[in-house]
């Protein structure tokens, strides 16, 4: 027998399923997937068994050595006997998917899912990635045609049953750990408004703060306004200040004002220096948090400060020397370091003798055209916004000029690629 990569659910359902000693173990009743909220193909986790005792039983993907056109092989290893139990963040594709009531996002044609495809990846996870759908209407006599599409050609209310909106809010939450901000903020678009404010509602500070960052600017508006506003204070300190900085000078004076007056001082500060300057400038894109040392810091110190996961990998790059006070705006700015350059020098030596300091730098009033074509000739993803007093401001991140160039509904139509990851069930 030849191992398949591809197979339909409908095939796989009832094949015998043999140890890896060709001893017979049961037969596939079920293919259980990992349900998502970011509109990507299903992870399948595992298949269920049913026993000769009648006894369904959950085998993971990882011991299924091979799917064959008439059996399926599981490799050596324990599994466990104890009976199936659906988690409330799985999906059963035979017993719940096929059926459902579903559209077509192009044509908006109304169909029902007769049959799930689950693939292979290079990165050896099975995908539900194809569905096969028949119209729900046809001429008097007649079977409609069968289609396959890719999932993500679906929408509809059956599919969102089985995606999470009408799962309970720690259901959902459950949903979301694990998922990018950016991918997480998509499926937060997705669910109903009221389903929307259940879920924010739950979600920590931090958290929330990740993903309204994510959002269009309609959206983040919407969900400030839903919470106290003690709350939203809370929630735009836990933000990056530039990107608090862009919702507050959106906002209505009066509430944008009392907002800046419920946050901590020393939180606010920064968003009211950002505040100061248009948004399409420097200084309205920089963040005021980038990397500072002083000149008589080590490279191992340097390299220490660069390694830290509350960094984007654009802040990561650089880092910037000045005397002090180290907050910005910092004393005398005396250059720059890339982390390129820090992992070629010795860990002991100083970053003073490190600098890059033949590089220009970017005033708080210049342009988006600037701005970018200061990215372009020096080959960076950060640079230095610095002040005629030679202070350093803070930076500019490609990530930060990249939202600002994009067309304003980009994020509609973003589409993530590629799988994230999920429990073995």
């Amino acid at each position: 027998m030849v191992a398949i990569s591809k197979v339909f659910v409908a095939q796989l359902t009832g094949l015998p399923v043999f140890g890896p000693d060709g001893e017979s173990i049961g037969k596939v009743k079920d293919v259980v997937a990992a349900l998502r909220l970011d509109r990507q193909p299903p992870r399948v986790l595992g298949i269920v068994v049913e026993l000769p005792t009648r006894r369904p039983i959950f085998v993971p993907m990882l011991r299924v050595s091979s799917i064959e056109p008439n059996a399926v092989t599981l490799t050596t290893g324990s599994v466990s006997l104890r009976r199936f139990a659906q988690r409330p963040t799985e999906l059963r594709i035979f017993g719940q998917l096929l059926n459902a009531r579903v559209v077509v996002a192009t044509t908006q044609a109304s169909v029902t899912i007769v049959d799930a495809a689950i693939e292979r990846t290079r990165t050896k996870d099975w995908l539900v990635n194809k569905v096969a759908v028949r119209a729900r209407t046809g001429l008097i006599g007649r079977r409609p045609p069968l289609q396959v599409l890719g999932w993500n050609d679906l929408r509809g209310t059956d599919l969102f049953k089985l995606t999470g909106t009408t799962q309970g809010t720690h259901q959902l939450l459950a949903s979301f750990e694990g998922i990018r901000p950016a991918d997480a903020a998509s499926a937060l678009r997705d669910l109903p408004a009221a389903r929307r404010y259940e879920v924010a509602d739950a979600l920590d500070d931090e958290r929330l703060a990740d993903l309204i960052e994510e959002l269009p600017e309609d959206d983040q508006q919407d969900l400030l306004t839903h919470m106290d506003e003690a709350r939203a204070a809370d929630i735009l300190e836990a933000m990056e200040p530039d990107d608090a900085a862009d919702i507050l000078g959106e906002m209505e004076a009066g509430v944008s004002a009392r907002l800046l007056e419920l946050m901590e001082p020393e939180e606010s500060a920064p968003v009211r220096r950002l505040m100061q300057y248009s948004y399409d400038t420097a200084g309205g894109l920089m963040t005021p948090e980038p990397v500072v040392l002083t000149p008589d810091a080590t490279i191992a110190e340097a390299l220490a400060r660069v390694r830290s996961p509350d960094l984007t990998p654009a802040l990561a790059s650089m880092v910037f020397v000045c005397r002090p006070p180290q907050a910005t705006p910092t004393g005398r700015y005396l250059g720059c370091v890339h982390t390129q350059r820090l992992l070629r020098e010795p860990p002991f030596d100083l970053v003073a003798g490190a600098l890059d300091t033949d590089m220009a730098r970017l005033s708080p009033d210049a342009g988006l055209p600037e701005v970018t074509r200061f990215l372009a000739a020096y080959n960076l993803v950060c640079a230095p916004v610095v002040d005629d007093e030679d202070h350093l401001l803070g930076a500019v991140a490609v990530d930060d000029l990249l939202d600002h160039l994009l067309p304003d509904n980009w994020r509609d139509n973003d589409e993530p690629d590629g799988p994230n990851g999920g429990s073995d069930g």
